[in-house]
């Protein structure tokens, strides 16, 4: 029965946060005709599943088709995704196409693959979904993801770039959507686990190893196990944007930036750390580092000494003090 429980708060945690997501920004709306690129890994089983379960619900009508794009990879199983489609009886098609042939020939031995092959199948999904009439593309990536994301382009890109829940593709004729982008990747693998999705595995990118992605994919986990709820606040972060503290002088005019002679909210006093408890004291690389202490302005005016006091009082005037050596001799 516990675990009865537990699978039942599980489905009600993924539905609410992927029915915010969608709701938070317009992902789906009605009469919408809604791509679902499933590709056999749990995410996109997760995906499929749940916007079947929330349009059970939905007050408006909507409708999704599922999209698998066989890659001829070596060791495919190209009967696992029909039959699994089929048995649910949601709309799918198949779409055959060898780019594991041009992949491996383009790129050296021992090179990532995963970026080439990402681009010749974003390319057949659009061509795929102007065929089928859909107006949405929805992927599954999610929280963990998009973070992974984030921290990729930082680090190796210089760019302060995320993944969004929502952008228009490439060509500028579809609405990309990310539904799964307030859900944590655990939740997604229990899940998986739950459902008993038949899962293939992506032996062409994914397989790689010490990809960069799944260096910084583990370091976020580390993170996580070490301070809980640290990813959820990095994700809050990529919503609570302020730009007057980055750098980036095409977001804000730095160059004729004015005084105003009127206090700010978002003034420097943003600076100024707020207390912290002890054990939330921040040490992510393994070395501790002290929980800073604010000192407002208007504390450090009542800290001054007051007037005639040895500490306040000034130094003697050198023709002073030499009148008083002359007086004293």
């Amino acid at each position: 029965m516990n675990l009865e429980r537990e699978n039942h708060k599980l489905e009600k945690r993924l539905c609410r946060l992927t029915g915010q997501a969608i709701a938070d920004y317009r992902m789906i709306e009605a009469g919408d005709r809604v791509m679902v690129c499933l590709s056999g890994g749990k995410d996109s089983y997760a995906l499929l599943d749940i916007l079947l379960k929330l349009r059970q619900r939905a007050p408006i009508e909507f409708e999704l088709i599922a999209v698998n794009l066989d890659q001829k990879q070596p060791g495919f199983p190209a009967e696992v995704l029909p039959a699994y489609l089929s048995q649910l009886g949601v709309p799918f098609h198949i779409e055959t196409q060898d780019t594991y042939r041009v992949v491996k020939k383009v790129i050296p031995e021992g090179k990532t693959l995963c970026s080439l092959c990402s681009r010749l199948r974003r390319g057949i999904l659009y061509r795929v979904a102007r065929e089928l009439g859909c107006n949405k593309i929805a992927l599954g990536h999610h929280r963990d993801d998009i973070l992974q994301t984030l921290l990729l382009n930082m680090f190796f890109g210089a760019k302060l770039k995320g993944m969004p829940a929502k952008l228009v593709s490439d060509n500028g004729e579809f609405m990309v959507i990310r539904p799964l982008a307030y859900v944590a990747e655990p939740d997604l693998i229990r899940w998986a686990e739950v459902r008993q999705f038949p899962l293939i595995p992506c032996t062409l990118c994914g397989s790689q190893d010490n990809l960069q992605r799944q260096q910084v994919g583990q370091m976020l986990r580390e993170w996580e196990k070490k301070h809980p709820g640290r990813l959820d606040n990095m994700l809050k972060a990529l919503q609570s944007v302020v730009p007057s503290h980055l750098m980036d002088r095409e977001l804000f005019p730095f160059e004729t930036l004015q005084t105003t002679g009127q206090p700010s909210d978002e003034g420097d006093t943003v600076f100024d750390s707020e207390e912290a408890p002890a054990n939330a004291a921040p040490t992510g690389l393994g070395v501790p580092v002290p929980v800073p202490v604010s000192v407002s302005v208007q504390a450090l005016r009542q800290a001054r000494p007051a007037a005639g006091s040895a500490c306040a009082a000034p130094p003697p005037d050198p023709a002073q003090a030499q009148t008083q050596a002359t007086t004293a001799s």
